[in-house]
């Protein structure tokens, strides 16, 4: 590019070109970034970060999170687990029980709520299972397999 088509050639004769009267071009005079959070820039840090300096509580080590974290699933919906051509085939052959792993579908625990759809034994892979889910299942002939 021209060195006549610059930026700064355009600001000669503007007094500061652009880099300000008080600052004189000079570097960083408040500091870079965060510099000065808790002294010249409290101000800032205080009207629009409130709450970004200190500590607040009490820390609790070896605290173990999401212990409760158990999705859950009913019998009626196991087979809406399966994709259609799947489905299609297990109709036809009754012979040959599907394998819906649960816990690959983001599911846990599987409840006993509505009634299996096809009359047909079924096998189920979870970590935990109902009393009752696991009696609807064994009952069309399916197996309930537990898995960590």
């Amino acid at each position: 590019m021209a060195t006549r088509f610059k930026k700064n050639r355009k600001k000669r004769g503007h007094v500061s070109a652009g880099h300000g009267r008080v600052g004189k071009h000079r570097k960083h005079p408040g500091g870079r970034g965060k510099a000065g959070g808790l002294h010249h820039m409290r101000i800032n840090f205080d009207k629009y970060h409130p709450g970004y300096f200190g500590k607040v509580g009490m820390r609790h080590l070896n605290l173990l999170k999401n212990r409760t974290y158990c999705p859950t699933i009913n019998v009626d919906k196991l087979w809406g687990l399966l994709p259609e051509e799947k489905k299609k085939e297990f109709s036809e052959n009754k012979d040959i029980a599907p394998v819906i792993d649960v816990t690959r579908k983001g599911y846990f625990k599987v409840l006993g709520n509505g009634k299996l759809k096809h009359n047909q034994p079924i096998v189920v892979k979870a970590r935990y299972f109902s009393s009752v889910a696991e009696k609807k299942i064994k009952a069309v002939g399916g197996q309930c397999i537990l898995v960590a």
